[in-house]
């Protein structure tokens, strides 16, 4: 197999061969005699029939890379069972390469899917970083790694709390902002500038003036005599001491000279 070193198979590991009923079995024979070489004693090689995969019962992370659909002839459409499995006993961090029929365009009614769907379903059974290798007539060759971690693992989230700032310490200013709300001398001169009148914004009655009674409190109850509050005045105090001075004056006696 002319692709078999980008692969990356070497000695030791545990590969895993998927392969259907419309294989070539002189190309499957083939492809195991080439992975045992690569393998060596130390590895292990793993034909597995497509609709014999579910039941295999491999252990969980039991494949350094897994070929699927890579030998002539194959026809395999991967579904959405065989694609979790498939990530299920792949080992952390590893590698499937898989060769699958396409289609050129999008066809809701095939059950051949596009390449751009080919990935996505690969994403969602576990998969990471599926890019298409070689997009040929009828096939397009994927490869997808599995995480460093196997699914429904956790791992404690590192997060970068930033501490507030003291309230003392005024926020900076950006210089933008505040030439955008300062007037110079120019803009008072601008004919462009449609500056508003503060006068403008009073009613007549806002420039009447009081009456001074106006502002005095109120007395407190019904018939009460007005008294003036402790230390503010408000003109009430000093009205009162003006009437107690012309009480005083007319209470005293007058002479009949």
């Amino acid at each position: 197999m002319s692709l078999m070193a980008d692969f990356g198979i070497s000695a030791g590991q545990f590969v895993a061969v998927v392969w259907d009923k419309a294989s070539s079995v002189e190309a499957l024979k083939r492809l195991v005699d080439k992975l045992q070489v690569l393998t060596g004693n130390e590895g292990r090689r793993s034909v597995e029939n497509i609709n014999q995969l579910l039941q295999s019962a491999h252990k969980e992370s039991s494949f350094d890379i897994i070929l699927s659909g890579l030998v002539l002839g194959s026809t395999t459409l991967d579904s959405a069972e065989i694609m979790t499995e498939i990530a299920r006993i792949l080992r952390p961090g590893e590698c499937l390469f898989l060769k699958e029929p396409v289609e050129t365009a999008v066809d809701n009614n095939s059950k051949v899917k596009t390449a751009s769907k080919l990935c996505s379903a690969l994403t969602l059974s576990g998969l990471m970083e599926v890019k298409e290798l070689h997009d040929r007539l009828l096939f397009v060759q994927i490869t997808g790694k599995k995480p460093n971690f196997e699914v429904s693992s956790s791992s404690q989230l590192k997060l970068s709390i930033t501490k507030k700032s003291s309230p003392s310490v005024k926020p900076a200013v950006d210089p933008a902002a505040a030439k955008l709300w300062t007037l110079s001398a120019n803009d008072m001169e601008d004919d462009s500038m449609d500056l508003i009148d503060s006068d403008e914004l009073l009613d007549p009655k806002d420039l009447k003036k009081p009456d001074l009674t106006s502002l005095w409190a109120a007395s407190c109850g019904e018939g009460k005599k007005r008294k003036a509050c402790k230390n503010y005045t408000w003109g009430l105090a000093e009205e009162l001491e003006k009437e107690k001075s012309r009480e005083q004056i007319s209470s005293q006696p007058k002479s009949t000279c």
